[in-house]
């Protein structure tokens, strides 16, 4: 049976056509949610993405293309969604691995721009309508590294850190209006980028076994030694939008493997 917890609900979800962000989107649409999905690929591949989703959930799905470290663009990203997002997923994200002197001011303020200016604004935009219903949710996608700090990463750790920061802000202001503002903190993730390095660290070391190499790359991390699947980060989302998620926020909810506990 098709669940339609969220018909008659409109979600923004930042970040989306891959990844995370494509994951949420999916569990939104599966729930009857009409769900606008952004970044930053050609028209026609966005628009590809979005038909997918449309064709195998039954819901109302398009894309808009956005780059969200200018504010003019999140300001259009916005206005394309008629009174604003009933659900706005923050989950956009840009990183620089560089050690601090070799932190260019450039990348510095692209970190700031994208992970922590764009949702502010976002939030900002989207809390006038979601007052105006009675009802909103904002889920603000922060990082394990929200919770730590780690080597490399300066621009990275300080904007999760922040947006945890920002959710609880948010989460106190709207504690009357029927909207909950909540912070996610995933582990790793099978992103490209890091299946691109097992597979890599495979071939030089001539191994074939996929799981061990896999469990060996994430064994000082992530104690269960797997990685955390997008689909249970949108199932997250999708609880937190839902009836049962009405008494949580200003949360910092970690999905990583118990790796925040060890």
């Amino acid at each position: 049976m098709q669940d339609h917890t969220l018909a008659g609900r409109r979600a923004l979800v930042t970040g989306s056509t891959g990844g995370i962000g494509l994951a949420i989107a999916g569990q939104l649409a599966a729930r009857g949610c009409a769900v606008l999905i952004h970044g930053l690929a050609p028209p026609a591949e966005g628009d590809a993405i979005a038909r997918d989703l449309a064709d195998r959930h039954g819901a109302a799905v398009t894309y808009r293309h956005a780059d969200l470290s200018s504010l003019a663009e999140v300001e259009a990203l916005m206005a394309a969604t008629d009174d604003g997002p009933d659900i706005l997923i923050n989950n956009a994200v840009t990183r620089h691995l560089l050690p601090i002197e070799a932190f260019t001011p450039a990348a510095w303020e692209a970190d700031l721009a994208v992970n922590l200016s764009a949702p502010f604004h976002a939030i900002r935009l989207a809390l006038p309508g979601m007052r105006a219903r009675r009802w909103g949710r904002i889920v603000n996608m922060s990082s394990v590294y929200g919770l730590f700090g780690t080597a490399g990463r300066a621009g990275y750790v300080t904007t999760k850190t922040a947006l945890i920061g920002l959710t609880r802000a948010v989460a106190m202001e709207t504690l009357q209006d029927g909207i909950t503002c909540n912070a996610i903190c995933p582990g790793s993730t099978p992103t490209p980028a890091i299946e691109a390095r097992i597979a890599a660290g495979m071939a030089a070391r001539g191994l074939t076994d996929r799981a061990a190499a896999t469990a060996e790359f994430l064994a000082e991390k992530q104690p269960t030694r797997r990685f955390v699947s997008p689909e249970a980060v949108g199932g997250m989302v999708a609880f937190l939008c839902s009836p049962a998620g009405d008494d949580i926020t200003g949360a910092a909810l970690p999905i990583d493997g118990a790796w925040s506990a060890s």
